[in-house]
């Protein structure tokens, strides 16, 4: 967080979500994404495996009002754009294009049965083709290409696995992965097999059959990013063959930031709030999406790296930043209006423009206020007030 006001934005989610409970709101409630920036989308793979674009971190998920999820993505906006040394012209239209592209695009779901919008989601194909650049159309093609001819077997076993007299175990890269010290070998493996029980209990029947056909091999700790920290994480090996294995990333999950202001979540697992949060915004969710709970502590669990295609927002230019802004647009409103009442908020929002211009102040204020939050954090640690460990 120390590095830039966009690195400090993306970890200051709790920061946010108490200035938004002070902004005005329309009262028309949705399941926000609670952390929705231009970082937290991208390209995944369904379970029949088209790609497709969504939201892609749940963490802060929680029922809440939907201008905080817009909010916070249109801030983001200027931030990344003046992150990468855009005019402030360029950064604001950037912001007013995001928010007419929710506009526009929640209007248009508002027009669907509810089983339209229930299957509605964002092919990659789609948006490839509303791609003018030809060298970026060409770089996002082959990205789509490599992520989709990706192989757990072929390019995850061999980097992220070794083995050792003939047991297979992940293979520890400090100081991202790691396996921690523990006492009591035969204790630690009882609590493991316990913690994947009751993840197992969360899944659908037919999800517990196919998770039937592996057994669990290893479990190391895994570094957190930005957002994240402070949060426990792993990475849990299943093998159902001598080639045939599969990584789950076992997560912590803690309350989110937004209830202080939203409301206490219905689920007294923060895992479990996760999961369902997830399922209800994405289009289509991992097929191993599930959640547990050990000593006090709750987690969910995810296939790791399936396929998953992150923006490199940090070398777009202008407009490439706009168009992709456009894009987060359109997957958030594709979000509300499947848990929410698009046609309340397609009537709120109007037809004029005058919503996106208003968005696109907040976003420039906004972005002002991050920088001066990243500033008094820079001052804090210089006069010794909050400690750092700097990595040699």
């Amino acid at each position: 967080m120390m590095q830039s006001p966009f690195a400090f934005y993306r970890g200051a989610a709790a920061i946010m979500a108490a200035d938004l409970a002070g902004t005005p709101a329309s009262g028309i409630r949705v399941q926000a994404c609670g952390d929705c920036h231009l970082m937290n989308f991208g390209g995944s793979a369904t379970p029949e495996r088209h790609i497709v674009f969504d939201i892609s971190d749940f963490d802060e998920s929680l029922p809440a009002p939907w201008e905080w999820d817009l909010k916070r993505l249109v801030a983001s906006v200027v931030i990344a754009s003046q992150n990468n040394g855009f005019k402030k012209g360029d950064a604001r239209q950037a912001a007013v294009r995001c928010a007419r592209s929710y506009r526009d695009h929640l209007a248009a779901y508002a027009e669907m049965r509810a089983l339209e919008r229930w299957y509605a989601r964002i092919d990659a194909e789609d948006l490839i083709a509303l791609v003018d650049s030809k060298p970026w159309k060409k770089r996002i093609e082959k990205q789509v290409a490599r992520e989709s001819a990706r192989s757990v077997v072929e390019d995850d076993f061999p980097k992220l696995t070794v083995v050792r007299n003939g047991v297979v175990r992940i293979k520890d890269n400090p100081p991202l992965i790691f396996h921690p010290g523990r006492a009591g070998a035969a204790e630690h493996s009882q609590v493991i097999h316990a913690v994947f029980r009751r993840y197992r209990d969360s899944l659908s029947d037919d999800r517990k059959a196919l998770m039937d056909h592996y057994e669990i091999k290893d479990l190391a700790a895994k570094v957190v990013g930005v957002g994240s920290v402070g949060t426990r994480c792993g990475i849990l090996l299943m093998m159902a063959g001598a080639d045939d294995p599969l990584f789950l990333q076992v997560k912590e999950a803690r309350a989110s930031v937004l209830e202080p202001y939203a409301g206490k979540s219905r689920y007294a697992n923060c895992g479990q709030r996760v999961v369902a949060g997830q399922k209800l915004m994405q289009a289509a969710s991992d097929l191993f999406l599930g959640w547990t709970a050990d000593r006090g502590r709750h987690y969910y669990l995810r296939q790791l790296r399936d396929i998953k295609i992150t923006p490199l927002v940090e070398v777009f230019d202008a407009p490439a930043l706009t168009r992709y802004a456009e894009w987060c647009g359109w997957a958030l409103a594709r979000a509300h209006a499947k848990s929410g009442d698009a046609a309340k908020i397609g009537g709120y929002l109007g037809r004029s423009d005058r919503f996106d211009e208003a968005m696109a102040d907040f976003a420039t204020a906004y972005a002002g206020q991050n920088e001066r939050d990243h500033q008094a954090l820079l001052t804090a640690i210089r006069a010794g007030r909050i400690d750092v460990i700097r990595e040699s």
